[in-house]
């Protein structure tokens, strides 16, 4: 099903659209959520959190892409759930990819900066909107989805080095963007 229709069917309350999306779309997200949260129970419990959301929230939003928009909720339920059992200590599968990260994007924690991070979210889309498709998927695949070095290795056929000093330069050349455009005060 065309997912225009599925998302007609959220704005009839229809619960086809739940079962629509999910024929489409559970495994991506699963995958999203996996790839950060390293734990399948846990991975699955998410990715029905996504479902749900996505009826409780559709409408009164209207995604023009449902699979991005899917995919955000996912990546943020499974931040979500990775930091509250972090505090336990459970999970590592996103504890590198972030602690990369770390070092090239500024921390916003307090919520008078929300609009500070809504410029950076801005700075970083033109950011990577100056890759070139293959470096921008590999980044957003790396710290968006928490795809693991040895699975972007696997795929572009390389080492694994190979691809972390690539992320490594993509982190460098994102710190000093930022640098650049006064967002990165570390």
């Amino acid at each position: 099903m065309e997912d225009e229709r599925i998302i007609e069917l959220f704005f009839q309350r229809n619960e086809d659209a739940v079962t629509e999306a999910q024929h489409k779309y559970k495994t991506y997200c699963a995958h999203i959520a996996l790839n950060l949260i390293s734990n399948s129970q846990d991975a699955e419990e998410c990715v029905n959190d996504v479902f749900l959301t996505a009826w409780k929230r559709i409408p009164p939003e209207q995604p023009r892409n449902l699979k991005t928009w899917l995919g955000k909720v996912t990546h943020d339920s499974a931040v979500n759930l990775w930091k509250k059992n972090h505090r336990q200590k459970r999970y590592a599968g996103i504890t590198q990819a972030l602690d990369e990260l770390q070092e090239a994007v500024p921390d916003f924690r307090n919520p008078e900066q929300e609009t500070e991070a809504e410029e950076l979210k801005e700075k970083i889309n033109l950011w990577l909107s100056s890759l070139t498709a293959e470096e921008r998927k590999f980044f957003l695949r790396r710290y968006w989805h928490g795809a693991s070095l040895k699975q972007l290795a696997k795929e572009k056929n390389v080492s694994a080095h190979v691809i972390a000093q690539k992320m490594y330069r993509l982190r460098l050349s994102l710190k000093a963007y930022l640098e650049k455009e006064e967002y990165f005060h570390g």
